[in-house]
C-alpha cells in the first residue's frame, strides 16, 4: 500500500473516530462527571450523636416558651397538596398529615416564596431579608454545572433557545461551590433562637454554603445532619424505583453528578466527614427528627427540617410505588411516591408530638422554597396558577404556608393577606419573645396577628418584592408586575381579578404600570450588589412543561442564575 493510500486510510479512521466521540459526545462528558462524583468516597452509615437534652423539666418559673418545628418541602407544586382541592394525578394521591396540619391551624392562602428558586429562598427563611439587602441573590451551582448543561441542552431538541451561559469569563468573580454562601454577619432565625435558651437541630438540605462561616453550625445552629449528595438512595438500591428525565438537561447533570452522603456538623468536605445515610432520605430525616424530640423535650427547641423532597432526581422506594397504583406516566407514579413518602413525614413527627405531650406547646410550621419545576414534565402540579419554578409567574412563587400553634391559632383559620418567606424569621422570634438583631433591617413581619384577629388597622404590608438578576417583580395590593430584560418585556396583572395571570394589562393601564415601576427602581436604588454574578441564563416555557415542544410564540423567559 502506497503512502497516499495509507494516510487516506489514517485520515478515514480519524473522521470516523471524531464522528463517534462527536455522536456520543454528550454520553463521554456525563461519564466523566460521574466518575469525578464517584472519586468521593464516604464512609459506611453511622448512627448520629444528637446532643441530649436534660432528663427532667427545669422547674417552671415563667412560662416555657413554644417549641418549633419547621417543616420545609422542596420544589413542591401548588396543587401536591390535596388542602388546596387539588391533589397529584387529578385528586387521586391525597396529603392526608399534611391536610390534618393545616385543618389544625392558619392556612395562608396567598402564601409566597422569597425566590422562584432554592437557595435565596432559604436564605429569605433564615434571615427575613431580601437579596437586595444580603446579597444572596443565585442559588449556588457547582464549577462545571452551567457549561455541561449548555452542552446538553444544545444537543436536544426540545424547541428552546440554548442556555446561555457566560461562567468561563467570571471565573475570577465566582468563589468555590462551597464558599457561595449566606454572609456570616447576616442573622438566621436560628442565631435569634438560640440566643432566647433553645437547642437548635438543622436537618437536611441547606444549600447556603458549606465552607467554614457558612456551615449550618456556622449560622446558628448546635447540631446539623446535612445532605451532602443529592440521591435519596444509591441508584442500584434493591428498594429503589428510579425516574430518569430523557428531555431534562438538569436532570442528566443531577444523575451523573450525584452520590448518596450526608454529614453531621461539618460542610462534608473530605471523606471522613461523609457517611451514608440510613435508609431512604425522606424516611432517613423523619426517623432522625423524631430523635431530636424525644432527646430534647424537656428544654425549648428548634428544628429545621429540610426536606429534599420532592426534588429531582426522582426516586421512590418499592412500598411508596406500589401504594400509589398504576399511574401513568412512570415519572408521575415515583413523583406522587415521593409526596407520599413527604406526607408519612409529616404525619410521624406531629404524632411524636403527641406522643411525648409535645404538642400543645409546639408550633408547627409547614411550606415548600418555591412552586414545582416545569422540567420534571408534569403539567398539573401547580394547578390553577401559570408557570414554573424559574418564572415569577404565580405557579413560581405560590408555596403553602400552614402555622399550627395550640391555643394561640384556631383551627380552621383562613387567612387571605399575601405573606411571604421574609415573613416567617421575624413571626417566629416573636412567638418565642426572641429579640430581633440590632442594626439590620428586618423586611419581613409578624404574621400571627393576621391568623389571629390581633393584626387590626394598624398591621400594613402592602408591597413584595422579588428578583433574580434582570427579572424583577412588585406585588402591591392586588397588582402584580413582572419586568425582564430577556426578553424585555413587562407584564402587569391584577390578581384579584386574573389570580392565574392570563391578561397582561401593561398597555392597558399605563399609570399603574408607572407606578409599580417606581417601587422597583426605588428598591434597586437601595440594594446592595449580589454576592456574586449569575452565570447563565436558562430558557423556560412558561405555558409547557420540558417534555413538550415548545414552538414559535410560546412565552419563554430566561431565568438568570
Amino acid at each position: 500500500m502506497n503512502k497516499k493510500k495509507v494516510l487516506l486510510s489514517v485520515g478515514g479512521v480519524l473522521i470516523l473516530i471524531t464522528g463517534v466521540l462527536w455522536v456520543n459526545r454528550i454520553e463521554l462528558l456525563l461519564t466523566f462527571v460521574e466518575q469525578r462524583a464517584s472519586a468521593k468516597l464516604s464512609q459506611p452509615y453511622r448512627e448520629v450523636a444528637w446532643q441530649q437534652g436534660p432528663a427532667k423539666a427545669a422547674p417552671a418559673t415563667t412560662g416555657r416558651p413554644p417549641n418549633i418545628v419547621f417543616i420545609l418541602g422542596d420544589d413542591m407544586g401548588y396543587n401536591d397538596i390535596s388542602t388546596f382541592g387539588g391533589g397529584i394525578a387529578g385528586g387521586a394521591i391525597k396529603t392526608p398529615s399534611i391536610d390534618e396540619l393545616a385543618s389544625q391551624g392558619a392556612v395562608y392562602e396567598q402564601s409566597y416564596a422569597g425566590n422562584a428558586t432554592c437557595a435565596p429562598s432559604r436564605a429569605m427563611l433564615m434571615t427575613g431579608r431580601y437579596p437586595t439587602r444580603t446579597g444572596f441573590e443565585f442559588t449556588p451551582t457547582p464549577a462545571g454545572m452551567a457549561p455541561v448543561i449548555t452542552m446538553i441542552s444544545g444537543a436536544m431538541n426540545n424547541g428552546l433557545p440554548p442556555v446561555a451561559t457566560n461562567q468561563s469569563e467570571l471565573a475570577g468573580e465566582i468563589p468555590d461551590f462551597e464558599m457561595q454562601g449566606l454572609p456570616s454577619s447576616e442573622v438566621t432565625i436560628a442565631e435569634v433562637l438560640k440566643a432566647r435558651g433553645y437547642y437548635t437541630a438543622h436537618i437536611g438540605k441547606w444549600h447556603l454554603g458549606r465552607g467554614p462561616g457558612f456551615t449550618p453550625n456556622d449560622q446558628g445552629f448546635d447540631d446539623s445532619l446535612l445532605m451532602e449528595s443529592l440521591l435519596y438512595l444509591p441508584k442500584d438500591h434493591p428498594d429503589v424505583v428510579n425516574a430518569p428525565l430523557s428531555f431534562d438537561p438538569i436532570d442528566k447533570f443531577l444523575w451523573a453528578s450525584s452520590r448518596y452522603s450526608a454529614s453531621f456538623n461539618s460542610g462534608g468536605l473530605t471523606e471522613a466527614e461523609r457517611f451514608m445515610p440510613g435508609g431512604y432520605l425522606t424516611d432517613y430525616w423523619t426517623d432522625e427528627a423524631v430523635k431530636v424530640i424525644r432527646a430534647n423535650k424537656h428544654r425549648p427547641f428548634f428544628l429545621y427540617l429540610a426536606h429534599w423532597g420532592v426534588h429531582s432526581p426522582l426516586q421512590a422506594t418499592k412500598e411508596d410505588y406500589e401504594a400509589v397504583g398504576d399511574l401513568k406516566p412512570h415519572r408521575l407514579r415515583v413523583y406522587a411516591a415521593m409526596m407520599r413518602a413527604l406526607d408519612r413525614s409529616v404525619g410521624k413527627i406531629n404524632q411524636t408530638l403527641e406522643e411525648e405531650g409535645l404538642a400543645d406547646n409546639t408550633i408547627v410550621v409547614f411550606s415548600s422554597d418555591n412552586g414545582g419545576p416545569g422540567y420534571i414534565g408534569l403539567p398539573d402540579i401547580n394547578s390553577p396558577f401559570r408557570g414554573w419554578k424559574l418564572t415569577n409567574f404565580e405557579g413560581g412563587l405560590r408555596v403553602p404556608l400552614f402555622i399550627k400553634w395550640p391555643g394561640k391559632i384556631a383551627p380552621g383559620t383562613r387567612v387571605n393577606k399575601p405573606v411571604a418567606h421574609i415573613d416567617l424569621m421575624p413571626t417566629l422570634a416573636a412567638a418565642a419573645g426572641a429579640a430581633l438583631p440590632q442594626g439590620l433591617q428586618i423586611d419581613g413581619v409578624n404574621v400571627v396577628p393576621l391568623a389571629t384577629g390581633e393584626a387590626g388597622p394598624a398591621w400594613h404590608r402592602d408591597t413584595l418584592f422579588w428578583q433574580s438578576g434582570h427579572y424583577r417583580v412588585v406585588r402591591q395590593g392586588d397588582w402584580k408586575l413582572q419586568v425582564s430584560e430577556n426578553p424585555k418585556k413587562s407584564w402587569l396583572y391584577n390578581l384579584a381579578e386574573d389570580p392565574t395571570e392570563q391578561i397582561n394589562r401593561a398597555s392597558d393601564a399605563p399609570e399603574k404600570l408607572r407606578e409599580l415601576s417606581s417601587l422597583l427602581a426605588a428598591h434597586q436604588a437601595s440594594a446592595r450588589p449580589p454576592l456574586y454574578p449569575y452565570v447563565s441564563e436558562l430558557p423556560v416555557a412558561v405555558d409547557k412543561t420540558l417534555a413538550e415542544m415548545a414552538t414559535e410564540g410560546d412565552e419563554v423567559i430566561f431565568w438568570p442564575n
